[in-house]
């Protein structure tokens, strides 16, 4: 008998009685943290699962199935130029409006098809943190300086932590380049614009299902989101066209499957959650019952949620608890001691805000009214920068899914480098400004 298996197990037994016996349910403070936690959780699923993770998802499947491991190793590997892997990662999350917990499927995939270590760090860290969108609300809400302190804070970040995780642990990098180098070169299955194609329209269709609402009701910006729907429609065609003469499915199916998410889109078209689910539905069962590649595609997709979802709804309820959700208030740690703490630009303030940022789940662009509130309660310039570049790019859950992909050591590495930066910077330009 493994005494150490037991023993282990019997300890989470008594974690959870322990936990369980002493539990202060009568305590208003942690039955509404308890409450929070789950609200987060609810607006979690309501309105981020279907439009940004399941997206990211089937876009991380495309990756590791239709996107050549030599395209990946060529431009993000081990022996690609550095100039060009970090130059593609750290500007790559400018077309993405995605969070630090959708970006995760994508980095999983770059990483699992050969990408250096250094230039996916800079591609996890950039993704969130400087898509465009965000980039143009922090300085038309929060000001001009912080918006470009913010842009060439994040790109910086993305470039300077992949080049020192790439340093950390170069043995280990120059081994797995060695390995890659011995690959055998295999033949493309289609030509790479297709490819592309197919990987452009789901960014788009990502990209505009998550467009977010504007400050104002007028000009380019609100027109997008008022469109945005329609976009996602159009896009939506030349994925079915894709799916038929790109991936080969059959073409009376996809035809079907694309004349019921019409007839979804007519009949419910003031709730585009209904036919953008339907058509989520009808593409599974078009790749489950397909053969070889779009099969793969599936199989790929899947396991990435597999290992993804749990962590992040674990996650998600630990951040709501600890630190509340939007709609209903404080967590165990009530909001008006973390706004107390990152007032002024000292090194504490920043530091705390560094902390407070890395560990607090954003969800894409919401990181912008939170800080706004929190600037109007008296937060520094500093301590708001802080947040702003350690925010987007990590959340309890992320840490724990980047776990379960580099390991807990790189984690910690990177997590810390980002904390520490966040801080640095956010002193430098509370200083200046």
């Amino acid at each position: 008998m493994d005494w150490k298996e037991q023993y282990k197990s019997f300890l989470w037994i008594l974690g959870f009685f322990l936990f369980a016996y002493f539990m202060p349910i009568e305590d208003e403070s942690f039955s509404a943290a308890i409450i929070a936690a789950f609200d987060l959780a609810k607006w979690y699923a309501q309105e981020h699962v279907l439009l940004c993770l399941i997206p990211a998802f089937f876009i991380a499947g495309v990756i590791a199935v239709f996107v050549s491991q030599n395209a990946v190793i060529k431009y993000l590997g081990g022996k690609a130029k550095k100039w060009v892997a970090y130059s593609v990662a750290s500007v790559s999350g400018t077309i993405l409006a995605v969070c630090s917990c959708t970006v995760l499927p994508l980095f999983s995939g770059i990483h699992k098809r050969g990408a250096g270590l250094g230039p996916a760090i800079a591609f996890l860290y950039s993704g969130p943190a400087i898509n465009i969108l965000a980039i143009i609300l922090t300085a038309r809400i929060l000001g001009f300086e912080l918006g470009v302190a913010r842009v060439i804070g994040a790109v910086t970040f993305s470039i300077v932590i992949g080049l020192i995780m790439s340093f950390i642990y170069r043995k280990e990098e120059k081994e797995r380049a060695a390995a890659q180098l011995a690959l055998p070169e295999p033949g493309e299955i289609r030509p790479i614009w297709q490819t592309a194609f197919h990987f452009f329209v789901l960014v788009a269709i990502l990209v505009f299902a998550n467009w977010g609402s504007p400050d104002t009701s007028e000009g380019f910006w609100y027109f997008m989101f008022d469109y945005k729907w329609l976009f996602v429609g159009i896009f939506g065609i030349l994925f079915s066209l894709s799916l038929a003469f790109i991936l080969k499915l059959n073409k009376l199916y996809v035809f079907i499957g694309s004349a019921i998410v019409l007839v979804t889109a007519i009949i419910w078209g003031s709730q585009p959650l209904i036919p953008f689910t339907s058509a989520v539905i009808i593409l599974t069962l078009l790749l489950t019952f397909s053969k070889g590649e779009p099969n793969e595609w599936l199989g790929e997709t899947w396991g990435f949620t597999k290992q993804i979802m749990p962590l992040l709804a674990a996650g998600v309820l630990v951040a709501g608890f600890l630190l509340g959700s939007a709609d209903n208030g404080n967590g165990i740690i009530p909001n008006e001691w973390i706004t107390n703490l990152v007032g002024g630009n000292s090194l504490f303030s920043n530091f705390f805000a560094s902390i407070v940022g890395a560990f607090m789940y954003f969800a894409t662009l919401t990181e912008i009214p939170i800080l706004q509130g929190l600037i109007n309660s008296g937060m520094g310039k500093g301590p708001a920068l802080a947040l702003l570049l350690a925010g987007p790019a990590l959340s309890l859950p992320n840490m724990l899914v980047i776990r379960s992909v580099i390991g807990t050591k790189k984690t910690a590495v990177f997590v810390s480098l980002v904390v520490i930066m966040s801080t640095i910077v956010g002193m430098i330009y509370g200083g200046l400004f």
